[in-house]
């Protein structure tokens, strides 16, 4: 779907200016670019706030604790779908006879769940019927989006990325309620690999059906410790993207095997932020851990360029623009490093 020593930012940049994080978005990562996120803008902008946009007969407005469902679509929600069209306008400048594949993101519907407020304050999270409508609306969401990017840049084939970063939280029952006293129960293993699937299969009929080659593969990210990699591959993700400094040897099981199933290893093996004047020195350095758990995992080398996508830690939002651009094509340089040197 990516080629081999492929590599591919997670989705935030810096600034409010769509056409320059377009364009250093298309020119750093020439095979494998995505959709820009520009929280900076402000509300609306914010990954919640995007894909709340985004729903089906749900809307959310701003309130001073968050993101409430509301009744009908307000400013908010205009404001929300405005700023993700201007974004959509710069990427289809920018991809003009573009073919390959093209990352959007949007809200898992777990870290959305444990977002949106309901309409008395506490999180939809608490409300199972509320989480099944939430699934059902993003789902459908997503495929109105997915159609509109295969609508503006026609030879891109669209992969879909879900960023999950609460998914953790949510299974281990560690999600504060509205007082911050308690938290919400635990949510079933099961139930959440069954939302997730359901998004997964949105992702496909958007692509028009399931034969092979038309399928839209599903990455799921979360930059927290604790990536719940085995469930993730249960649900039908083709990739999972998470920090690479945070995985642990606890991991490695669950790693190996959805490595073995074919699910790709999204590495953010790439600081997302400056942390010092030679963080961006050494670029098959940056991927040594990679390196490391192959070994440990006793994988093939064969497998490394080809299983693995080099990207950033997470989101570039809080990194400077030239070292977002700088970052993006470290990631570049890291990725092809694996493929001439997969030792």
């Amino acid at each position: 779907m990516w080629g081999e020593g492929a590599a591919t930012g997670v989705g935030s940049m810096p600034g409010t200016d769509a056409r320059e994080a377009a364009r250093t978005v298309t020119g750093s990562l020439e095979h494998f670019p995505y959709l820009p996120e520009l929280p900076a803008r402000g509300p609306g902008a914010d990954m919640i706030g995007r894909t709340a946009g985004l729903l089906v007969e749900l809307y959310a407005r701003l309130e001073p604790s968050g993101w409430r469902v509301g009744d009908a679509p307000g400013r908010d929600t205009r404001r929300a779908r405005s700023w993700l069209g201007e974004d959509l306008d710069a990427l289809e400048e920018f991809t003009q006879g573009y073919t390959g594949a093209l990352k959007v993101s949007a809200v898992g519907p777990w870290t959305l769940a444990a977002s949106l407020e309901r309409r008395g304050g506490e999180a939809m999270l608490g409300d199972a019927g509320a989480c099944r409508y939430l699934a059902e609306s993003l789902a459908e969401g997503l495929r109105a989006h997915l159609a509109e990017v295969r609508r503006r840049v026609p030879g891109a084939r669209p992969v879909l990325q879900l960023d999950e970063p609460s998914l953790t939280a949510v299974l281990l029952g560690r999600v504060p309620t509205a007082s911050g006293y308690r938290t919400h129960p635990a949510v079933d293993r099961g139930v959440a690999e069954g939302a997730l699937r359901q998004v997964v299969e949105a992702a496909r009929d958007a692509a028009g059906g399931p034969e092979p080659g038309q399928e839209i593969p599903v990455v799921v990210h979360s930059c927290a410790p604790g990536v719940p990699f085995g469930l993730l591959r249960r649900a039908g993700a083709a990739g999972i993207s998470f920090d690479l400094s945070l995985l642990t040897e606890r991991d490695d099981e669950a790693v190996g095997e959805a490595v073995e199933a074919g699910t790709a290893l999204f590495a953010g093996a790439v600081p997302a932020v400056e942390p010092d004047s030679r963080a961006l020195s050494d670029p098959a350095g940056s991927v040594m851990g990679v390196r490391t758990l192959w070994r440990r995992l006793g994988l093939s080398p064969k497998l490394l360029a080809r299983s693995v996508v080099v990207t950033p830690a997470c989101g570039l939002a809080g990194a400077s623009p030239a070292y977002a651009r700088a970052a993006l094509a470290h990631c570049v340089r890291a990725a092809r490093s694996l493929v001439n040197d997969p030792e």
